[in-house]
């Protein structure tokens, strides 16, 4: 049975920065799931759970026994194992897309204390900026080629707060018994790449910046389709 597609975004931006690949997967003939995560940031941390309980349900009109193959961008890398652990179904692979990666052993911190540091003055009332609006233009400009894209991706972004960044997740054991792999566009996350390739991981590269999935959607769809086949 072909696995699905479950494109996870990061929580700190919103499904729409999957649609696109979404759109294309499911042209070439995949089942294709985006999840949305934009509500996990209600109520007390710790938020992890949510994430995966979010994952799960958008999961449950489909069979228990259908395989899966889970797809993973940026932050949202972090909580692949905890999603992982909370599904019924099979997990056949799993990508790390420009991703974070879990700890190899203990919780994963969502920021390191650089990060922190950088994001605790721009916290008011303990919510953050929007994630687009932490960084300059010449930063963010590059990541978009349409204007209505960049439009619908910033106005879906939500306000995270501060604790979302402060959690740690569990890294539950055996969570990569399957196979795993990493898809590349850019830096900073190349040394992340390295490092999936030390764990033993299959690694592509297709260049571009954080969000090359809403630029080139057909050329991330064929990464995905080649990565997944790697079992």
């Amino acid at each position: 049975m072909q696995p699905i597609f479950v494109l996870v975004h990061s929580p700190s931006v919103g499904p729409s920065t999957w649609h696109p690949v979404a759109e294309h997967l499911t042209a070439a003939g995949y089942r294709v799931r985006v999840p949305s995560l934009l509500h996990i940031s209600t109520g007390a941390p710790p938020f992890w759970p949510r994430i995966a309980d979010a994952v799960r349900n958008d999961l449950r009109q489909v069979s228990a026994d259908s395989p899966v193959t889970l797809v993973a961008h940026s932050n949202a890398g972090l909580f692949l194992p905890a999603i992982r652990a909370g599904l019924d179904q099979p997990v056949t692979s799993s990508i790390f897309v420009d991703a974070a990666l879990p700890a190899r052993i203990g919780p994963t911190p969502v920021a390191p204390p650089e990060l922190l540091e950088f994001l605790r003055p721009m916290a008011v009332n303990g919510k953050l900026p929007r994630w687009t609006d932490w960084w300059d233009e010449a930063d963010i400009a590059p990541m978009f080629s349409d204007p209505m894209v960049r439009q619908t991706v910033v106005e879906e972004q939500p306000t995270l707060p501060l604790s979302y960044y402060e959690q740690h997740i569990p890294v539950p054991h055996g969570w990569d018994d399957h196979p795993c792999s990493y898809l590349l566009f850019g830096p900073p996350y190349d040394d992340l790449a390295v490092e999936a390739h030390e764990r033993g991981w299959h690694v592509a590269h297709l260049p571009g910046a954080h969000l090359h999935q809403i630029v080139d959607p057909a050329g991330t769809a064929r990464h995905l389709v080649e990565l997944a086949a790697m079992t």
